[in-house]
């Protein structure tokens, strides 16, 4: 039993490996499968394999497949995705940004008030040498600084009062007689802050029969200025000096820029 026991193991441990199995020949009428991005030994992918022609017919050239439907290009769109790359010329390119940084350089200033358009056009003529760019002529309707109502001057005073008792018997309170100046012994009849307010106390006066007139207080008409715009090197205060202007006042650019643009 004990040399039984020993020969089995020995055999057991002496035993020769399990033979692998052989190696699975496909045949030649079968096609092999492929996956979708495998490619071939020639270097070709497999999606791009053109099918063998029937015999005689001559073989199909391969047809080169434009890089914009591979999807290759950088930053284009997708393959498929319908919608064309709009890219801008070099030259719009180039010209809108000179147009952007030549706006961001300008200083804009307004030089007036002038009475007419004469002194306007001059101011022109002047200021363009000294490195006007643009520019644009404003005009500003100035409003008065209020309305008055009031009759005109008596022939002396006793005929002023006497006018003024008349008015007061009217209903009319508000009234005074004008001690002195240049409207002496008139009748001042109120000072309103709007035309509207002035012409009804006329209006009321007159339908009583009494010729009051309403009047502005103050300049009241149409001012001149000159806008402009420059480069940094614009020297604002010689410019108001040679331009014969009161004032110089800094303003934004946008509007001289449109404006003359448009033109």
């Amino acid at each position: 039993m004990v040399m039984l026991n020993f020969g089995v193991a020995t055999w057991w441990l002496l035993r020769p490996g399990p033979s692998s199995p052989p190696a699975w020949l496909q045949p030649d009428d079968v096609p092999r499968l492929q996956l979708l991005g495998e490619t071939s030994a020639d270097g070709a992918a497999s999606g791009n394999v053109a099918a063998p022609a029937p015999a005689g017919e001559p073989e199909a050239m391969p047809t080169a497949v434009p890089a914009a439907a591979t999807g290759d290009h950088a930053n284009g769109p997708s393959a498929g995705s319908g919608t064309p790359a709009v890219v801008a010329a070099p030259q719009q390119v180039a010209d809108a940004a000179a147009s952007t940084q030549g706006v961001a350089e300008l200083r804009c200033f307004s030089f007036g008030p002038f009475a007419d358009a004469s002194p306007v056009a001059a101011a022109r003529g002047l200021l363009q040498p000294l490195g006007a760019a643009r520019m644009r002529v404003r005009d500003q309707v100035e409003a008065p600084r209020g309305w008055r109502v009031a009759m005109a001057p008596q022939a002396d005073r006793a005929a002023a009062d006497a006018l003024a008792a008349k008015i007061r018997a009217a209903g009319f309170d508000d009234l005074l007689v004008v001690p002195g100046g240049e409207e002496a012994n008139g009748i001042a009849l109120g000072r309103y802050g709007s035309e509207a307010a002035a012409r009804r106390r006329e209006s009321a006066l007159r339908a009583a029969g009494f010729p009051a007139l309403a009047q502005p207080v103050g300049d009241a008409g149409t001012r001149h200025w000159l806008d402009v715009a420059a480069g940094p090197g614009f020297d604002a205060e010689a410019a108001r000096r040679a331009a014969g202007a009161a004032q110089a006042r800094d303003i934004g650019c946008a509007g001289i820029v449109d404006a003359t643009t448009a033109g």
